[in-house]
């Protein structure tokens, strides 16, 4: 489940509304949940890089839809960067 929202709300969203529809995982319908969608990107597990591909377009997406600004290109770059470089 997400910080800051319950079971209860995250139950009630759309399957549009995550960047992992089928395991309905990182909400992407707020820019808050886009920003942790993007932080937490790496960890999430059990999804397949064509999945990941997927729910990158979709987080990219909702990031411009809320105006945020994306460091990275593809996801693959979240994985290549320093464990010592802050996330962006």
């Amino acid at each position: 489940m997400s910080e800051g929202m319950s079971t209860a709300e995250e139950d009630r969203l759309a399957d549009s509304e995550f960047a992992f529809p089928r395991e309905r995982k990182e909400p992407i319908n707020d820019a808050a949940h886009v920003r942790n969608a993007i932080a937490r990107f790496d960890q999430v597990e059990g999804v397949t890089d064509e999945e990941r591909d997927e729910a990158w377009q979709r987080i990219r997406a909702a990031a411009k839809k809320y105006g945020i600004d994306m460091g990275e290109d593809d996801w693959r770059e979240l994985f290549r960067r320093h464990p010592d470089e802050p996330k962006r």
